[in-house]
């Protein structure tokens, strides 16, 4: 396993020093750099590692207080995640303020030993989705669109492309997903949407890490014969569907990705053969952001931060940006509502977290407009209610094919409140009462 402690901006006597040390905010960053599926640990680490330093050069911080990381290996493997989440969730002189688990199996895992921690676990596009409902689960938060939600937004766009939500009934759909939890997370939403359109859908799981999917693809193409396929996939397993899809002559522009599904590592190594290819998103691709064209002056022009600026622009890295905006956000939400300028508690940001809100205005601050929709949090709705975007991979670059499109909530809500209560049940939990 690898440790990588980090501090910016102070000297190595100064970290020892308790009065510096107790201007710094220390922030955990545990990710992937090693194994199948590091072309995404890597943007996230290094991203968001990359955005914690910009801040302490442009701003000294947030509000004056420093931010110190370390880097954890994670490998994607869930007993790393919670040893990651062990070894650093007390460092710094007020612990973790938060921990990205960036494995839905790894939020599983950690979730409960981090609530009793009372650290938050943000899970930004991935995770459990039922814990949505806050009163239920008050220390994880699925920010800004839930796995739900956005396969209620994915039918919409292949209603969309179709001409319209009443002519998906008779429609065949494969959901070719990866087989763990992440790639399961979907299936009781999409039984619900089968059943309010009238289209059928058939579950095709693809083994860890996905490289063998021949046979699988020859049974979609010459025996379902679908009219859409979902790719939820993750990882090698991505380039390797749209291969074999091609292989089989099932054209690119009837496949439909969802966000993790939708990165230049996903289509670049599948050449041709990715060519019209569909996927999710919930922020902007390429550079053309207030907030990377300040990273680009501040940081990545003088020689610093740790992503290959070839990469910049690229989906994964925008997404470390954007998580690294929501966390650091939270933080200084959580100073304001403190009262101080000062390293904040696992508990004060879980508080801050259940009202940020990215608005307008602070998409504007934070030179993000475009970059990341307008969201917010509350203690019942930890989700926050983002819409979703659509891609499309066209001469080797992801470029528009929808706009926003608002997820089904009179879908998700009730799914998520009635998975969070027998959660409850279970674990005899009374949900709290958010006041709403």
């Amino acid at each position: 396993m690898q440790f990588r402690k980090v501090a910016i901006g102070v000297t190595a006597a100064a970290m020892l020093a308790g009065s510096a040390q107790a201007a710094e905010q220390f922030i955990p960053v545990a990710a992937y750099w090693t194994g199948p599926y590091a072309a995404g640990g890597s943007a996230f680490g290094d991203g968001m590692a990359d955005y914690y330093e910009f801040l302490n050069i442009r701003d000294g911080g947030i509000n004056g207080v420093k931010l110190t990381y370390e880097k954890c290996e994670t490998a994607y493997k869930t007993d790393r995640i919670v040893e990651c989440y062990e070894k650093m969730k007390n460092n710094g002189p007020t612990g973790s303020p938060f921990y990205h688990p960036f494995s839905t199996g790894g939020t599983y895992a950690v979730f409960e030993r981090a609530e009793a921690d009372k650290i938050p676990i943000i899970t930004i596009g991935y995770g459990r989705t039922d814990a949505s409902d806050g009163r239920v689960f008050p220390y994880l938060f699925p920010a800004l669109t839930n796995y739900w939600s956005q396969s209620t937004a994915k039918i919409k766009f292949i209603g969309s492309l179709e001409g319209g939500m009443e002519k998906l009934k008779g429609l065949k759909i494969a959901n070719v997903h990866h087989d763990s939890a992440y790639g399961k997370e979907t299936i009781p939403v999409l039984e619900e949407q089968a059943k309010k359109y009238g289209f059928e859908f058939r579950n095709f799981p693809v083994a860890h890490p996905g490289l063998d999917q021949k046979a699988i693809w020859l049974q979609i193409a010459r025996q379902y014969r679908p009219d859409y396929v979902i790719l939820r996939g993750w990882g090698v397993m991505n380039p390797t569907s749209l291969k074999e899809a091609a292989r089989v002559r099932f054209p690119a522009n009837k496949i439909v990705g969802v966000w993790w599904s939708g990165s230049e590592e996903d289509t670049r190594p599948a050449g041709d053969a990715a060519e019209g290819y569909y996927a999710a998103g919930y922020h902007g691709a390429g550079t053309d952001y207030p907030v990377i064209q300040w990273m680009m002056e501040h940081l990545y022009s003088k020689g610093k931060g740790s992503v290959d600026q070839d990469r910049l622009g690229t989906i994964y890295v925008n997404r470390a940006f954007a998580m690294a905006m929501v966390g650091t956000e939270a933080i200084r939400d959580a100073m304001k509502m403190v009262g101080e300028n000062r390293p904040v508690t696992g508990p004060e940001v879980q508080a801050a977290l259940e009202q940020l809100t990215f608005d307008k205005a602070r998409l504007e601050k934070l030179g993000a407009v475009g970059l990341l929709p307008e969201f917010a949090m509350t203690c019942q709705d930890h989700e926050g209610g983002a819409p979703v975007r659509f891609l499309q991979w066209n001469n080797g670059a992801w470029t528009s094919a929808s706009d926003w499109i608002e997820t089904d909530q009179s879908i998700v809500r009730p799914m998520v409140e009635k998975s969070a209560a027998a959660y409850a049940a279970e674990k005899g939990i009374t949900p709290r009462d958010c006041g709403a």
